[in-house]
């Protein structure tokens, strides 16, 4: 398959009038079309071609939840996901019992080892109950060494990443065992003060769950965990760019202040997402949605905290490119940045080598087209 494309976004910059060569689920070349030979029946594409997204935090969609024992729930979330530009993906679980969490995870590696999910990311039990969220403060724990290494053992060389508040006791022996093993760690649902959270960065934790979201808020004598994890560049910074999480101006700082290198937009979806406002669940707790807003149900049936959102990659991506007015940098932040904090091989970038995952947008961001290995995939019902 030949593509040639009006705007291709690539690691060394945009090519304007591209040619991307494919075979199978690989690109082999993208060079501008004046240095194809003649001969060639590309495909036209028009509009920006730029990588497939990568989401690393995302619980589910479409219906369907990761946190699952069933993998073909899991299999269709993802392709809910997948149809909205999500090309990459980890597979998101939140707090459980460390049993229930073993049996997700033995669920969930089979899928990653099958294709599915680029690894598996645990938010939780290693959490702050001031910061808990939609999270079952019953559940929470302190990250004992014990069982770091079962989750560690049941994730099978497949767990990517691990949200843990920092301030918890042996959190820093615990930030650095996961390290060791290879997984990356991530400072979220925390309310860990400065000197807390330099401690995690210190001991290898590289990536903010959420920035802003379920941790601490700034305060210009007590800063908290927030300035810190925004302004160190060894931290790449997640971002829920919906409607609900975080006012335009905060997500337009964040771009600013983080640059192009380290924010990582996210979703955060989970089995709300793509589907009309109900009932749902998440983590085993009872979710409302009303007008795309996700919250717990709360006693009397009241409005508890905001649980996760009903959020695509694709609106995501668009919102930030109306912020930024940058396809380059929404792209960085969508695809590139993710997979290489994370250490995603093949995937995020446009270059030879690469598995062949492209989303088509227009000038405002808005998506078009998705490929996944080299195959486009029917436009979302």
């Amino acid at each position: 398959m030949v593509l040639r494309a009006e705007h291709v976004v690539t690691p060394e910059g945009v090519i304007h009038d591209a040619m991307i060569d494919i075979v199978g689920d690989r690109i082999v070349s993208c060079q501008p079309a004046a240095e194809i030979p003649a001969g060639s029946e590309p495909e036209a594409v028009a509009g920006w071609v730029v990588p497939g997204f990568v989401d690393v935090h995302v619980h589910g969609g479409g219906g369907y939840d990761y946190a699952t024992e069933d993998p073909q729930s899991a299999v269709e979330a993802r392709a809910f996901h997948a149809a909205h530009g999500t090309t990459a993906s980890l597979a998101s679980v939140v707090t459980a019992s460390p049993e229930v969490l073993e049996r997700q995870l033995d669920t969930l590696v089979d899928l990653v080892e099958d294709g599915h999910f680029e690894g598996i990311h645990l938010e939780g039990p290693f959490l702050s109950p001031a910061q808990r969220g939609a999270h079952q403060r019953s559940l929470l724990r302190a990250p004992e060494p014990k069982i770091i290494d079962e989750l560690i053992t049941a994730g099978r060389g497949k767990l990517a990443m691990v949200t843990l508040a920092p301030e918890l006791p042996q959190a820093t022996a615990a930030i650095e065992r996961f390290v060791d093993a290879g997984v990356r760690v991530a400072v979220g649902h925390t309310d860990a003060d400065r000197q807390a959270t330099a401690a995690a960065l210190d001991a290898g934790a590289t990536v903010a769950t959420h920035l802003f979201n379920a941790m601490r808020s700034i305060h210009h004598r007590e800063p908290g965990p927030v300035p810190l994890l925004l302004t160190d560049p060894r931290v790449g910074v997640e971002l829920i760019a919906d409607r609900f999480h975080l006012h335009r101006d905060v997500l337009r700082m964040v771009a600013a202040a983080a640059g192009p290198d380290r924010v990582m937009l996210i979703t955060d979806a989970m089995a709300a997402a793509g589907k009309p406002d109900g009932e749902f669940a998440l983590g085993g707790r009872k979710v409302r949605v009303r007008d795309g807003l996700a919250r717990l149900v709360g006693k009397g049936g009241k409005p508890g905290s905001i649980a996760g959102s009903t959020l695509t990659m694709a609106e995501a991506f668009q919102t930030m490119t109306g912020i930024t007015s940058s396809i380059e940098f929404s792209a960085a932040m969508a695809a590139s940045n993710p997979a290489r904090r994370l250490g995603l091989a093949n995937v995020g970038r446009i270059e030879a080598g690469g598995r062949a995952d492209l989303c088509v947008v227009d000038d405002k961001g808005a998506l078009q087209r998705v490929m996944r290995a080299g195959r486009w995939l029917p436009e979302p019902a």
